[in-house]
């Protein structure tokens, strides 16, 4: 998450010194697209001391609140990772609308209605991921809840055991992960493929081995894990446990 933070930062900073007036018709978007005659009216020379200032004020306070913010919380810095810089855009095209002489209004609105939405999915997915992935279980099988939901019967079940270490995770094949929390399916160092559903970095994990050698680290929000394995295990007689 810290290399995230600061490399996002020095990238809005590196964007604000990159566009020039000779490269804007190509790398400034929205001006890139605009015809010859539009572009002649838009007052680029006076927008793009604006657009540096703006760049690096955004990636110099992301990298100062975003390492503050996580050293306070994880989870909370990785949401202003990526919400933060949509509502620094919204603001910067909503407050530039002067330098469009002449053009009208439509592109800044298209750009701020398209970064509204993106705001909107943004916080959607963050919701939807943050929404604790919670297990039932009875005598005859044990079931994920949420996304990456799974039902694992009793006779599927190799072991359930605690433990305080994960194998070494190389990349995420399919799933989400912001701050200390992982759903979804990842591929370790030795190349075998896990399912993680970790609502917290709590531990032990509960970790469910399935007798065709795949496993599942689990971790609650909110109950112990300790006592939630022990309640599986008054709950599913016939299987092995290890702890």
């Amino acid at each position: 998450m810290i290399y995230a933070i600061i490399g996002t930062g020095l990238l809005f900073v590196a964007i604000g010194f990159m566009v020039t007036e000779k490269n804007a018709k190509y790398l400034l978007s929205g001006y890139n697209t605009m015809k010859e005659e539009d572009r002649k009216k838009f007052d680029l020379k006076s927008f793009l001391p604006n657009f540096r200032k703006f760049h690096l004020f955004l990636g110099i306070s992301l990298m100062v609140i975003g390492l503050i913010i996580y050293y306070i919380n994880e989870n909370i810095a990785g949401i202003f990772l990526g919400v933060y810089p949509i509502l620094a855009y919204i603001y910067f095209i909503s407050t530039n609308l002067k330098y469009a002489k002449g053009l009208g209004s439509q592109w800044n609105k298209i750009g701020i209605y398209i970064l509204a939405g993106t705001l909107i999915f943004v916080i959607g997915i963050l919701g939807f991921g943050f929404r604790e992935n919670k297990i039932k279980f009875n005598e005859q099988n044990v079931e994920f809840l949420g996304s990456y939901s799974e039902t694992l019967k009793e006779s599927e079940i190799e072991s359930i055991g605690l433990t305080d270490d994960l194998p070494k995770i190389t990349r995420r094949t399919n799933g989400f992960s912001l701050g200390s929390i992982h759903k979804g399916y990842y591929k370790t160092e030795d190349g075998e493929k896990i399912k993680l559903i970790l609502n917290s970095d709590k531990k032990p994990y509960i970790l469910f081995t399935k007798k065709d050698g795949h496993k599942i680290f689990y971790s609650a929000k909110e109950k112990s894990n300790e006592v939630l394995f022990n309640e599986i295990k008054s709950t599913l007689r016939n299987t092995t446990y290890e702890q």
